[in-house]
């Protein structure tokens, strides 16, 4: 490369890790992945190597982060929080040891390792034990004051717990977002119509810098720590606390025994090998982990060592960072397919031009539905982001717009089911498109599954084996077909005795008669449960009327809503769930229906319990109430007939006493239900 070439390289490489630095520091809005950032660093470190008459002071490799922001009050450190130099290989990590060996001129060396959390350095200020000041990294040499906030963490002490502090002490850790806490956020993100955090690092510097504390009160933020400046002024030696302190794993005990959170998968190896053996098995539990994690770190344990190994410019020599394979890379979406799952969800995904993440060749990432294809602006031919975590399914997490190709084409979801051509409806309030065809082959099993379940229409003996060897023989395609089965048919199955196929075909045929609302709920329409479908055959008596009902007469029906009633309408307006109730009737189905003028004693009306009954428990009196043709709810509406009142009862009794409902206690129940 030619003398100019390099300098502008040089200048180029500067100029973007300093406005990368700004995006993930400042903003927490990164625009490129970590992998991506290591590399520019990386290649900026060896030009600056091979180039040495080239200034560099100012460069960002000989710098920790990026400005403060000015939102907060700036804290300069009174030691700098530097960042610590990455290996990206076993060679990288044995290289190392053989640096710190020879060195110290060691044979063997001692190391303190721990995950490498990924989230937010913090400073904690402790003065005579008490919470001074919270201060982030910033730029390793000045932060942002952040106290008010980190007060708001429950796992950060207030007072540490002990009986000397005569000094002031520094405690260095990380300011994380757990997994389940990263996902009940971006839940409520979503309920409010706000913006998701792209991971839990992200959502934890976001949290942080809040210039409101009482929102980041609100958000479950974690702290652990790393490290202890010991002491800022004052003889270490005249402590009686720190004296005994020779190891950096010493320091990490003595944290632990004043309260102060620490990573539990700490531990102290030897040499590179025990280095290695560490990193190979945090890498296998990472996923497992209640937080993220981006690799290792390793420290030389004595403390003395670590002084004699000093600093370099913006790294300790005595410690390294070993980074997990990049989890997320940049790639091209060469075409949008739609696949249907097990139960009907229609779920975009997108073709790639083959990437390695992690160490694993991708060609497909999963876009979700088609929302996050229109609030992420995703488009066929786009270069995008991919991330993949362990075994999760891969996902494009954001669009590199301005390398957008001007031919890129808007992708939109088919509202007809590509495996079966049924409609695909979406529901009010749900993200995802679904097929509604009961003989769709993608979710076929499932449907058949559900059919037979002993909640359904009962058939002993066909379990999920059975159900995927009728299938993948093409002895059935549709749950109609299981009326079709001959003995014949069946012998040809693997496995199948002659006695095994005769009390199949008994099972099948002793469920020709079900009762009206297992036949409903067996055929699995959308928003259909047990209850819903004893409503429907108890107020409309038939399957004829249940499927010819408009919306006006199910809104009618007890407990269903305009959702649950389109529901019902269009699983009967489809043309290929109306071919499977024929077949079913041609196979001889016969529900057991009830004529609109049967006598039943609770026929239509509604009960709520409230308070503990004293004759029998509330699942059986629901059980009896059901079976003379009443129903049972947990809330009170404006159509509940009676509310009935045990002992101790709840809230209830008023709500229904203000809104004029029916009240009567155990012993009129009893009456009602003949057993007075």
């Amino acid at each position: 490369m030619e003398r100019q070439a390099v300098i502008d390289r040089i200048a180029s490489l500067r100029a973007l890790i300093d406005y990368h630095n700004r995006r993930y520091h400042q903003l927490d809005d990164p625009e490129i992945t970590d992998a991506e950032y290591d590399r520019m660093m990386a290649d900026l470190i060896e030009l600056e190597r091979q180039n040495p008459d080239i200034d560099t002071a100012g460069s960002p490799s000989r710098q920790v982060g990026s400005a403060p922001l000015s939102g907060f009050a700036p804290v300069k450190h009174i030691n700098p929080m530097l960042s610590l130099n990455n290996a990206f290989s076993g060679e990288n990590v044995r290289s190392f040891d053989q640096r710190i060996r020879e060195k110290l001129q060691e044979e063997e060396i001692e190391y303190a390792v721990e995950p490498k959390l990924d989230g937010l350095a913090i400073s904690l200020l402790y003065v005579r034990g008490a919470l001074s000041r919270a201060a982030t990294r910033g730029d390793g040499y000045a932060g942002e004051d952040v106290t008010a906030n980190v007060r708001t963490i429950h796992s950060i002490p207030h007072r540490l717990d002990i009986s000397v502090a005569d000094f002031p002490l520094e405690i260095r850790g990380e300011i994380i977002m757990l997994k389940d806490a990263f996902e009940e956020l971006n839940r409520i993100q979503r309920e409010k119509g706000g913006k998701e955090f792209a991971n839990p690092r992200n959502a934890a510097a976001g949290s942080l810098r809040q210039l409101d504390a009482a929102v980041t009160a609100e958000r479950r933020l974690s702290f652990f720590a790393y490290g202890l400046i010991l002491p800022l002024d004052g003889d270490l030696k005249n402590s009686e606390m720190t004296n005994s302190i020779r190891r950096h794993s010493e320091i990490m005990d003595m944290l632990s025994s004043w309260s102060i959170p620490l990573c539990s998968e700490r531990a102290i190896v030897k040499g590179a090998e025990g280095l290695l053996s560490y990193f190979a098995v945090i890498e296998a539990k990472r996923h497992s982990l209640p937080y993220e994690i981006d690799g290792v770190v390793y420290k030389v344990n004595l403390l003395e060592f670590q002084k004699r190994l000093g600093f370099i410019s913006r790294a300790p020599r005595f410690a390294l960072a070993h980074k997990f394979p990049a989890e997320e890379a940049a790639t091209e979406i060469y075409a949008i397919d739609v696949q249907v799952g097990r139960t009907g969800v229609l779920t975009p995904v997108a073709r790639l031009k083959p990437v390695s993440v992690g160490g694993v060749r991708i060609t497909n990432a999963t876009l979700h539905n088609e929302d996050e294809i229109i609030n992420k602006d995703i488009r066929v031919g786009d270069r995008v982001i991919v991330h993949r975590a362990g075994d999760v399914i891969p996902e494009v997490v954001r669009v590199d717009y301005d390398k957008r190709p001007p031919d890129a084409q808007t992708f939109i979801m088919p509202e007809k089911c590509p495996a079966c051509g049924s409609d695909a409806v979406r529901l009010p309030g749900e993200a995802a498109r679904r097929c509604i065809g009961l003989a769709c082959p993608a979710q076929i099993r499932e449907h058949i599954k559900h059919f037979a379940s002993r909640s359904a229409m009962d058939i002993e003996g066909l379990g999920d084996r059975l159900v995927a060897q009728l299938l993948e023989c093409g002895l059935i395609s549709d749950p109609a077909d299981l009326y079709y089965l001959s003995k014949e048919k069946l012998l040809t199955l693997d496995r199948m005795a002659d006695k095994s196929a005769s009390n199949l075909l008994v099972a099948i045929e002793r469920s020709k008669t079900p009762s009206l609302e297992k036949l409903i709920f067996a055929l699995g329409i959308r928003h259909v449960g047990e209850r819903i479908a004893k409503v429907l055959a108890d107020k409309l008596f038939s399957l004829s009327a249940i499927m010819e009902a408009g919306e006006e007469e199910l809104l009618a029906v007890p407990d269903i809503g305009p959702e649950v009633a389109g529901s019902i309408i269009r699983f009967f307006h489809e043309p290929a769930n109306i071919r499977v109730v024929e077949k079913l009737k041609g196979a001889g189905i016969r529900p057991q229906e009830v004529s609109e003028g049967h006598e039943s004693p609770l026929r239509g009306k509604s009960f709520v319990f409230t308070g503990t009954l004293s004759r029998m428990p509330r699942n059986e009196a629901k059980k009896i109430v059901e079976s003379l043709g009443g129903l049972v709810s947990s809330s009170l509406t404006k159509t509940t007939s009676y509310l009935v009142l045990g002992e101790s009862p709840g809230s209830k009794f008023d709500k229904a006493q203000s809104a004029g409902l029916a009240v009567i206690d155990e012993d009129a129940f009893y009456e009602l239900i003949g057993r007075g």
